[in-house]
């Protein structure tokens, strides 16, 4: 260990490098907002209503949205009249048929009015109850088929049902037919098991679910009497789902929003399913929701409120704030992701940080591009140079740069788990990595890269693409990569159940494995090699139903695949406008490189339940890179044009609090390989891996077994999995044991003669000292720090040891180690 003495160790550790210590002042004043105003925009929910059957109603709200864009639920004080109440009868907040026609349902309140179409069908036709469509949503409801519950693997007390009901068929067998009907009584309905347990009648370990004057329990009592039939055809599917309001912003705690959820079936009716919907929410503390949709505020924040019928779930965001808080807004700048991000911290009421420095700049952006610190001479060009474009020209001179190809090509070789192993050779792990390389190089576009791997047929060392069918051989596995790396979609849960959070079904899971049951593999010439080829026959059997599943796309059409290469259809719906996911999938993984978080979070958990904190963003720069023809060069000029990236590290009082949504910059650990490799280039030492020249980065290493205790340590990706989280840049304890006493500083600080080199001729310690802070940390020591450090040098034995002990200590420091 070097020999630093604690008073260095507190000047480089602490105070002089702490990053994010203080907040910055304020970009606009927090007082001095605007009042709220009088209400002047109404909106009535659903814009319109469609009645079938007797049993139909439909229930509806009213919100108002002020001019500082709060909402008020006006639901109950507004007025609410029928046009024809011959036609539909009014109910409180609810509208229920009468007779066949058509009328409006008008609602005044203030000034304004808003006048909603109602159509009534067969008012006189009472359907029978559905246990598909009736009873397995009941038990949805409450809770019956969860995991917690009977929807468990292997039930809850001697009952198992399908989890969320995705087996309908088999629910009602084992309801009415398992243990010789003793769950139901059909000469004495109301003394059925399946009724006693869930009113607490009869004792059950799940406790009292509903009341007997309940609306459940009618359903499921008629259901009985009429002799608890199946359903003679499968019941309209549920096409699409709604929640209503689109968004809510509440001001003030206790505050109420009442949302309602209304399912579209696929013959083209409606249902008002808000007493049937499990209704959620991700952030309790500021909009906890009840059972009826029911919303109250709580502490200032932003939640995302989920409702979820059969197989679908879908969610609205709702924003919490203070009573009376008073804000002005600040004027948006910069280019179009300033626009929705500055659009969406006005909502939050939320100040941005200032522009950080161009020194910090400097540092971030050759990190983030290129793997590397700014040199010497990089950073005395750039600090010379006045020109106003100059951050934007020096983007695009490090996008230029090979080292930008590299951290990409390493980053989809994390992706798509490069290394070696038995089925795969070492050579044929480097000539797909140098594949991987070389299209990044040549800058070829995002979508003809994914056609080209998927698509991929050949020897593994001819047509080094081949071996992402080599590496995974499971064709199960291989729909999953593809649609997680890919579209940023995980399916697994899928496999077994339907998605308990999502909206992809058992059918989905199977139809997307179809595509990738044809490939085949043979030996080559040379026993190290496969060959990769479509067999053109081979089928996946659907689990619960053992039939054979279809190709059909993940969320789109099933595909016509008849005399040919089902990857090869799959490649291209996956990167055309029809498929929603891979642009922003791609955009995303991009943004989060450069910004530290993704806009949805993890990247590669895209669903309903995991909202992504800027929707209009996240859609945005996936049409840009569209645009671009995916040249995601292009989004990154953008992203780093951006005022977003270049803010400050430094938080300020109203957004000190904020992770999600880019008021300040995020401070990141530098990953793995990108560290090491800066390690070497300060201290002007070279490492050997296997495989590549001396000097080589870590950056270019192609397997993924080649490895270093200190590249380990730090996180870099074992490339198990296709999962984004491999690669971990959490600090721990161990890295700072590592950095604190192995050769990976000492050694490469001797070894290297860089403080020999800065002596030389007349340089002065406080030249020396200067240069080892701009080599780095690409900024000069401030006053404080030249002062104290000096002061330690003149205290060593000669100047050499007393830099080289600084050297060590900055090496050593957060500023160093983080990327800020």
């Amino acid at each position: 260990m070097r020999r630093l003495s604690l008073t260095l160790s507190a000047v480089l550790l602490s105070s002089a490098i702490a990053l994010a210590a203080e907040p910055a002042a304020p970009a606009a004043a927090t007082s001095g907002g605007p009042a709220p105003t009088a209400e002047v925009n109404l909106s009535v929910y659903p814009e319109e209503i469609s009645l079938d059957t007797a049993r139909d109603y439909q229930n509806f709200i009213a919100v108002v949205r002020r001019d500082d864009d709060v909402t008020l639920d006006v639901t109950e004080t507004a007025k609410w009249t029928l046009a024809d109440d011959k036609v539909a009868k009014l109910d409180g907040t609810k509208v229920t048929p009468l007779a066949e026609g058509a009328t409006e349902l008008v609602c005044n309140y203030g000034s304004s009015e808003i006048r909603i179409p109602v159509k009534v069908t067969r008012p006189g036709e009472k359907l029978p109850i559905s246990f598909e469509k009736d009873i397995v949503p009941i038990m949805t409801r409450s809770g019956c088929n969860t995991g917690s519950c009977h929807g468990a693997k292997i039930g809850k007390d001697g009952f198992m049902i399908s989890l969320f009901g995705y087996d309908p068929a088999g629910d009602y067998s084992r309801i009415t037919r398992e243990i010789g009907m003793r769950r139901i009584n059909l000469a004495v309905p109301a003394d059925s098991l399946f009724l006693t347990k869930a009113t607490g009648a009869v004792t059950h370990t799940g406790g009292k679910l509903f009341d007997k004057d309940s609306v459940y329990y009618a359903t499921i009592l008629e259901w009985l009497e009429n002799g608890a039939p199946n359903d003679a055809t499968p019941p309209p599917a549920v096409s699409k789902l709604e929640i209503y309001p689109p968004q809510a912003v509440i001001e003030g705690a206790g505050s109420k929003q009442k949302f309602i959820a209304v399912a579209h079936y696929d013959d083209g009716t409606t249902r008002d399913v808000s007493n049937l919907a499990a209704f959620m929410t991700n952030n309790e503390t500021s909009a906890a929701i009840d059972s009826e949709g029911n919303v109250t505020a709580g502490a200032r924040g932003e939640a995302f409120i989920m409702a979820r019928f059969e197989t679908k779930t879908e969610g609205r965001q709702v924003i919490v704030l203070p009573e009376n808080l008073k804000y002005e807004a600040p004027q948006i700048t910069g280019n179009y992701i300033d626009q929705s991000v500055g659009k969406k911290l006005n909502q939050l009421r939320i100040l941005p940080s200032g522009l950080c420095t161009d020194e910090e700049f400097l540092r971030r952006i050759t990190l983030d591009i290129t793997g590397q610190m700014p040199t010497e001479e990089e950073y005395q060009t750039f600090m010379n140079d006045t020109a106003p474009q100059k951050r934007s020209e020096l983007i695009d001179r490090l996008l230029e740069r090979k080292e930008f190809s590299e951290i990409w090509a390493m980053k989809f070789a994390q992706l798509l788990m490069i290394k070696s192993s038995n089925q795969v050779s070492y050579k044929s792990a480097f000539l797909y990595n140098q594949w991987l390389t070389d299209k990044f190089a040549r800058n070829v576009p995002i979508d003809q890269m994914v056609r080209e791997l998927l698509g991929a047929t050949g020897g593994t060392f001819s047509s080094p693409a081949t071996n992402y069918y080599q590496i995974e051989t499971d064709t199960l596995k291989r729909a999953e990569n593809v649609a997680q790396v890919f579209m940023g979609i995980r399916t697994q849960c899928a496999q077994c159940h339907n998605h308990p959070f999502d909206r992809w079904t058992q059918n989905d899971y199977y139809s997307f494995a179809a595509f990738f049951c044809q490939v085949g593999s043979k030996g080559a010439e040379d026993y190290r090699e496969r060959i990769i080829y479509n067999r053109g026959s081979g089928e996946v059997k659907h689990v619960v139903t053992n039939k054979v599943s279809p190709p059909k796309f993940l969320g789109g059409e099933f595909a016509d695949t008849k005399g040919k290469d089902r990857r090869v259809v799959l490649a291209e719906w996956l990167t055309s406008p029809e498929n929603p996911y891979f642009a922003t999938s791609i955009a995303n993984r991009v943004w989060a490189h450069f910004m530290g978080v993704g806009i949805v979070e993890p990247v590669d958990d895209v669903r309903i339940s995991n909202p992504a904190s800027n929707q209009e963003l996240f859609e945005l720069l996936g049409t840009k890179l569209a645009e671009y023809k995916f040249d995601f060069r292009q989004l990154v000029r953008d992203i780093c044009n951006s005022e977003a990236y270049q803010r400050s590290a430094t938080s300020n009082e109203s957004n000190k609090t904020d992770t999600r949504n880019f008021a300040y910059a995020t401070v990141r650990r530098i990953p793995a390989e990108m560290l090491l490799d800066c390690i070497s280039q300060v201290t002007n030492t070279k490492e050997k891996f296997r495989g590549l020249p001396l000097g080589a980065r870590a950056v270019q290493i192609a397997d993924g077994r080649t490895s270093t205790f200190f590249l380990t340590t730090f996180g870099r990706a074992p490339r198990d999995t296709v999962c984004d989280c491999e690669a971990s840049t959490d600090p721990s304890l161990s890295q700072a044991l590592h950095l604190l006493n192995s050769n990976t500083t000492n050694g490469k600080i001797t070894q290297g003669k860089v403080v020999d080199e800065l002596l030389a001729g007349d340089a002065t310690p406080e030249q020396a000292l200067e240069r080892l802070y701009i080599r780095c940390l690409a900024r000069k020591p401030t006053d404080a720090e030249k002062t104290e450090l000096l002061a330690t040098v003149a205290k060593a034995p000669s100047p050499k040891e007393g830099l080289e002990d600084i050297f060590w200590a900055l090496l050593n420091s957060r500023e160093f180690v983080f990327n800020h």
